[in-house]
């Protein structure tokens, strides 16, 4: 046997049953040989790790846009506390890790500069719509890798493609047409909501947005008072219910439940849509709106002509801007639309202050 076998053997062997084994994936879009060591979902982690989007998250905001501070979360922060909360679950559960890891990191990758400010200006323009979580598919499906894609198993694609709840979706409870197949990309779905809520809230105090003693009473009171401890109860919840329910699907205590979504709730209306902290997000609109139109304007010169020849000119400007960091995005519409000012010279000759 080799080591790879080895392993899937142990994964049959001391996992759960109904836990997803790496031996048993429906397989990938195209065939390949197997790895001599690793098992199908955890190479696939190393592939999204190893990705050039995945890199990109560290300068992709997460709440705040160019926080004045060195401990704000951004989407590479966030994507790997979501990996450590699912992942801690996924252990005493006794499910697939290196699956529930391999979700938690993707899941984000095809997140727009600007946070969910800049999901909502990509949304309006571009036909059809935008939604990130399809395109945190689309990265890892066709984009990578010089647009020959990582070529994942089903049961990652799956959980990427079903990650996302929006505003007022259930993080558990859904139909099962609108949730992850496996158990672990149901907690991968959860561990989401559970990090950002709670990581977010304490950005939000670091900023001065919101005060601790303005979240809501009774959910704090059910929850726990600093994010450490909402965790540990939502963790906590989410396992021995699951386990209650014998782990046909990720589960959560009504009450609970209910708690951690009106703290969502309150972070829309107090964060999210305050005019305060997101004032910056308004520029977003304009930024990315006139970047648009002149990378369509010149396409050659901006964007991957093999997109637009095969899928349009619109796919191929939403690849690029939904692609971009938010530095990158602000330093190109500088270059732009920004005028450069004139230096005059002792001899009378002008050039632009940016060539002295």
């Amino acid at each position: 046997m080799t080591i790879r076998e080895q392993l899937e053997a142990r994964e049959r062997a001391t996992l759960a049953p109904e836990a997803a084994k790496s031996g048993d994936t429906r397989g990938r879009v195209r065939p390949e040989g197997e790895d001599a060591v690793r098992p199908a979902f955890h190479r696939d982690r190393d592939r999204i790790i190893h990705t050039k989007a995945f890199r990109r998250l560290k300068h992709k905001t997460q709440v705040f846009f160019s926080p004045q501070g060195d401990h704000y979360r951004t989407r590479l922060t966030h994507s790997l506390e979501v990996s450590q909360i699912a992942r801690t679950m996924a252990k005493v559960l006794r499910l697939n890790e290196d699956l529930t890891e391999a979700i938690a990191l993707g899941h984000d990758l095809g997140h727009t500069p600007f946070g969910h400010a800049g999901e909502r200006v990509l949304s309006r323009l571009v036909p059809g719509g935008f939604e990130h979580y399809e395109q945190s598919l689309r990265i890892v499906d066709v984009l990578e890798r010089d647009r020959t894609g990582l070529n994942l198993t089903w049961e990652v694609r799956d959980g990427i493609a079903r990650h996302s709840k929006g505003k007022s979706g259930l993080p558990v409870g859904s139909p099962p047409d609108q949730r992850a197949s496996t158990v672990e990309g149901q907690l991968a779905r959860v561990a989401d909501i559970v990090a950002y809520v709670n990581h977010d809230i304490d950005d939000a105090v670091r900023a001065g947005i919101i005060r601790e003693e303005a979240l809501p009473r009774h959910a704090v009171a059910r929850l726990g008072r600093t994010p450490s401890e909402r965790i540990g109860t939502l963790v906590t919840d989410v396992v021995t219910q699951t386990l209650a329910g014998g782990l046909g699907e990720v589960r959560m205590t009504p009450d609970v439940l209910q708690a951690m979504l009106d703290l969502r709730t309150f972070m829309f209306e107090a964060v999210y849509e305050n005019q305060t902290a997101t004032a910056e997000f308004a520029k977003a609109d304009g930024i990315l709106g006139g970047l648009w139109e002149r990378v369509r304007q010149a396409p050659e010169r901006f964007l991957d002509m093999r997109t637009v020849e095969a899928e349009g000119l619109d796919r191929g400007a939403q690849d690029f801007l939904a692609g971009m960091t938010d530095r990158y995005a602000v330093n190109l519409f500088e270059q732009l639309f920004i005028p450069k000012p004139w230096v005059r010279l002792a001899d009378g000759d002008r050039v632009l202050s940016s060539d002295v």
